[in-house]
């Protein structure tokens, strides 16, 4: 088969969890013979188009920032969905991810206009947060959301929540093919020296709700007075979290890791920790969570309806508390207490989201 991944990020110039599923099913499919083609923008310096694990990427355009403010740019999502245009794509399966939804729209006109099949990757469902996030401007968010739903019989859900969320909007033939972890590259990574009883990954945005990780280890230090949390990743609020950290006094408790460009060197620092915190509200599935569980770690997160986390955390590979400080600080100090315990667990269940497994049902799902 020749397959199309369409998707604005590219891994690994962009790290998310969308950009890494495309990467990890990309190579694998490569690997097993079928032509696998990225298309997004040019995010690498030299020639437009590189092969890359036997993937051909495709740099359809000049990369723009994805954030504006601290939220998605709109005006990112036009120009890449208008230059998307453009392009002639030859494939047999096309498969554009939800996000930054204009360009699913671009996909479903070049793909009828060349008999393609379209498959739409559902990373999660907004509805009703649209208003939350963008005001008045909202409601537009819904509408774009809802017609993108329509556009094609054939839906890829990553998670059973967002597939719930999926049916909600009226879209049709949903299939769910979660994330998964390289299980084998899981257990070459060795510890790192830097050890930290709760560690964060991931982007420092609004809706990670890191703020709220910080206020909660000051509950947390009562109990713990030598308690150390690691933060590692970057994001439009990080200087603003710095400035909490320094305002409640818990320099010594907190270390900022930044951003790291050998995901690796995470997954070594994941395994030199205790718990991982994702007080996320917003979570299509929680890749990073469940990388966590693979170095043993039972992971700690919050309750909302829009997190899919939660989906992947028991009583015994972790806690779902409130989204709050003080419910979050005691669910820290009872998960800390017991992580030796729960260890075992989160290994065997994490096993069970190997990209290979994924990847057979991808290729099944494609040649269906």
């Amino acid at each position: 088969m020749k397959i199309a991944y369409i998707y604005d990020a590219v891994y690994p110039w962009v790290k998310g969890g969308a950009e890494k599923r495309i990467y990890e099913l990309s190579r694998r499919l490569a690997k097993r013979g079928h032509e696998v083609h990225c298309y997004g923008m040019k995010w690498w310096t030299g020639e437009d188009d590189l092969l890359k694990d036997n993937v051909h990427l495709h740099g359809i355009c000049p990369p723009m920032d994805l954030y504006s403010n601290g939220k998605r740019s709109i005006s990112q999502a036009a120009f890449f969905a208008g230059k998307l245009l453009s392009h002639r794509i030859d494939c047999d399966v096309m498969d554009c991810q939800n996000f930054p939804y204009l360009s699913c729209f671009s996909a479903k006109l070049l793909s009828s206009l060349r008999g393609q099949n379209l498959f739409i990757t559902w990373l999660e469902v907004w509805g009703d947060y649209w208003c939350e996030y963008l005001g008045r401007k909202g409601k537009a968010g819904q509408a774009i959301e809802w017609a993108a739903a329509r556009l094609t019989e054939r839906n890829i859900a990553i998670s059973e929540r967002t597939r719930r969320d999926l049916e909600g909007l009226g879209a049709k033939t949903i299939q769910v093919l979660p994330s998964g972890i390289d299980w084998q590259e899981v257990v070459r990574v060795h510890p790192s020296a830097m050890q930290s009883d709760i560690i964060y990954v991931g982007r420092l945005v609004e809706h990670k709700n890191v703020d709220m990780l910080i206020k909660a280890l000051e509950i947390v230090k009562v109990d713990f007075p030598d308690v150390k949390a690691m933060i590692v990743g970057d994001g439009p609020d990080n200087g603003k979290l710095k400035s909490l950290v320094s305002e409640l006094k818990l320099e010594k408790n907190v270390r900022f890791q930044g951003f790291l460009e050998d995901y690796n060197d995470a997954l070594s620092l994941m395994k030199s920790s205790g718990i991982f915190a994702s007080p996320s509200t917003r979570e299509g599935f929680g890749m990073a969570a469940l990388e966590a569980n693979a170095c043993g770690l039972p992971v700690v997160t919050v309750k909302h309806r829009m997190n899919a986390v939660m989906d992947l955390v028991t009583k015994d590979t972790g806690a779902v508390c409130q989204p709050t400080e003080q419910a979050l600080a005691e669910a820290i100090c009872s998960t800390l207490q017991k992580k030796g315990k729960m260890r075992g667990r989160c290994i065997e269940e994490a096993k069970k989201y190997d990209w290979e497994r994924t990847c057979d049902r991808a290729e099944k799902t494609y040649a269906n």
